[in-house]
């Protein structure tokens, strides 16, 4: 398994970035078939091939993913996607 872990930080309330980060969850569910629920300030999604967390902090955001095997060869692309869903929502 090959895992991605990006934090970015943020000026924002807890409850805007959380919202944020639903944002991107929903966008990330229609685009690539990815379940996620709440549990406390941590979401968690998955699909096939990909389990992970949004932990979601005062001051930070925390991506953690676990890519299967199929997925691994494209932790690049991947991991780009979701510096870019960061960038837009909270840049």
């Amino acid at each position: 398994m090959s895992q991605i872990d990006i934090k970015r930080s943020h000026n924002l309330s807890q409850a805007d970035a959380r919202g944020k980060v639903e944002q991107i969850a929903k966008q990330l569910g229609r685009k690539f078939a990815m379940d996620h629920e709440w549990e406390g300030n941590t979401l968690h999604f998955s699909r096939s091939g990909v389990d992970g967390q949004i932990k979601v902090g005062a001051k930070q955001i925390h991506v953690v993913a676990q890519l299967g095997f199929l997925l691994m060869a494209l932790k690049g692309p991947v991991e780009r996607e979701i510096h870019r869903y960061l960038d837009e929502e909270f840049s």
